[in-house]
C-alpha cells in the first residue's frame, strides 16, 4: 500500500466507492427522517441540534475513506474487507440514529462510528507499514491521532447527559476529529487526486440530492393518498423540484478540480461540505414538514414548515457561492446572483403556503441569470 500519484490519468471512482456511498445514503436518510419528526413536533431546536451531530459523524466518517482512498486505494482483497467493514459501522450508525434522536442515547451511534474509524486506523497502520520516511510519519499521526479520538468519544458516553456537558465534550471531540488531518499531514501533505476528489464529493451531492427526491415524492404520495390535497401540494411539489434542480444545476456548473491544488484549498473545500451536503439533505426534510403541514399534520405554524425549506436552501446557495462557484466567477455581476438568491429565498419563508414554490423560482431564475451571464465574451484585462 503505497501512495499514488497526483498526476495519474483517468482516475475516477470505483465500484467499491460507489457501494461505499449508497450504503451511507441509509444513515442519511434515518437522520432526515428524524429531523422530519422532530421539526413536524415543533421540536425545532433540540432536532436541528440532533441532525447536525448525527450528520457530523455520517459527513465526516465519510470524507476520512474519501480523502484516504484517493491516496492509498489498491483494490485489493484486504483493502475491501476492511472497507466492508466500515459500512457495517456506518449500518449500525444509521440503526442508532432514531435512539440518539428520541432520548439522546448515543451508545449504538457512538459503537457504529468507532467501527468505521477504527477499520480506517488499520488502513493507516497498513500504509505505514509499507512506506518509509515523512510518508509513514504521516501515516502514524493519521492512526495515533483518530485512535485517541475514539477513546474520547466512547469517554463520553460516561458523561451525564443533562445540562449540556455532553454537548460541550461533542463539540471539542468533533474539533479534536477535524484536527487530525491538519496534524497528520503538518510536514508533508497525502497524495490526494484533484479529479477524483472532486468526482466523489459531486458524486456524494448526487446521492444526497437523490435521497431528497425520494423523501420528497414518498411525503407527497401518503399526502395524496390519505388527504387528496391536490390543490395545496402541487405548488409544494412543483417548487421542491425546482429547488433540487436548480440546486444541481449550480453545484455541477463549474469543474472544481482546477481549483484543488494545495493543501489549504482542499481542507478549507472538504471541511465546508459539511455545510453543503447537510443543507441538501435538510431540504428534503423541509419539504415534507411543509407537505405534513399542508394537510394538517405538523404541529407547526407555516411560517416554520416554509422555514424548514427556505432555510437550508439559501445555506445551501450562499456555501456553494462561498466554497465552490466564486472562485471561477469573473466580475461583481457574476458574484452577486448566489448571495441575492440566499437573501431572496429567505424572504419567500413569509409567502405562506406558496412559499416552496416562490423559492423554486428564485432558484430557477438564479441558474438562468447565472447561465445568461457566463455566456458574455471575456472582456479583454
Amino acid at each position: 500500500m503505497t501512495a499514488r500519484s497526483r498526476t495519474e490519468r483517468y482516475r475516477a471512482s470505483t465500484p467499491l466507492e460507489l457501494f461505499f456511498d449508497l450504503c451511507f445514503v441509509v444513515a442519511v436518510a434515518q437522520a432526515g427522517g428524524r429531523l422530519l419528526h422532530a421539526v413536524a413536533e415543533g421540536h425545532i431546536a433540540t432536532g436541528i441540534a440532533s441532525y447536525a451531530a448525527v450528520f457530523f459523524a455520517i459527513w465526516w466518517a465519510w470524507v476520512n475513506f474519501t480523502w484516504f482512498a484517493s491516496a492509498y486505494d489498491t483494490d485489493d482483497p484486504l483493502y475491501r474487507v476492511v472497507t466492508f467493514v466500515q459500512i457495517t459501522g456506518v449500518l449500525i450508525l444509521a440503526a442508532g440514529v432514531p435512539r440518539a434522536f428520541d432520548a439522546g442515547d448515543w451508545t449504538v451511534g457512538v459503537v457504529g462510528y468507532v467501527v468505521m474509524r477504527l477499520a480506517l486506523t488499520s488502513q493507516w497502520l497498513r500504509a505505514a507499514h509499507c512506506t518509509r520516511g515523512a510518508e509513514r510519519r504521516v501515516a502514524l499521526r493519521y492512526a495515533v491521532g483518530i485512535t485517541v479520538v475514539q477513546l474520547g468519544w466512547i469517554g463520553m458516553l460516561l458523561t451525564d447527559n443533562t445540562g449540556g456537558a455532553r454537548a460541550a465534550v461533542f463539540v471539542v471531540l468533533a474539533l479534536a476529529e477535524m484536527s487530525v488531518p491538519a496534524i497528520a499531514e503538518r510536514d508533508r501533505p497525502t497524495s490526494w487526486h484533484p479529479h477524483h476528489i472532486g468526482e466523489r464529493y459531486g458524486l456524494f451531492t448526487i446521492i444526497v440530492l437523490g435521497e431528497t427526491v425520494a423523501a420528497a415524492t414518498i411525503a407527497v404520495q401518503e399526502a395524496v393518498d390519505e388527504h387528496e390535497a391536490f390543490r395545496e401540494l402541487l405548488p409544494i411539489a412543483a417548487g421542491g423540484l425546482l429547488i433540487i434542480f436548480s440546486a444541481w444545476w449550480i453545484y455541477f456548473a463549474v469543474p472544481i478540480h482546477d481549483y484543488l491544488r494545495g493543501s489549504r484549498e482542499a481542507f478549507i473545500w472538504g471541511y465546508g461540505h459539511y455545510l453543503i451536503f447537510g443543507s441538501a439533505a435538510a431540504i428534503g426534510s423541509g419539504i415534507e414538514v411543509a407537505v405534513e403541514e399542508a394537510v394538517g399534520k405538523a404541529h407547526v405554524p407555516d411560517t416554520v414548515a416554509a422555514a424548514a425549506v427556505t432555510v437550508p436552501c439559501a445555506l445551501f446557495l450562499l456555501t456553494v457561492w462561498a466554497l465552490h462557484a466564486r472562485h471561477f466567477k469573473r466580475d461583481l455581476a457574476e458574484q452577486l446572483p448566489l448571495p441575492v438568491a440566499a437573501l431572496a429565498v429567505l424572504a419567500c419563508t413569509f409567502a405562506g403556503g406558496w412559499a416552496v414554490f416562490a423559492a423554486g423560482l428564485v432558484a430557477a431564475a438564479t441558474v438562468a441569470v447565472g447561465a445568461a451571464l457566463a455566456r458574455r465574451p471575456a472582456v479583454a484585462g
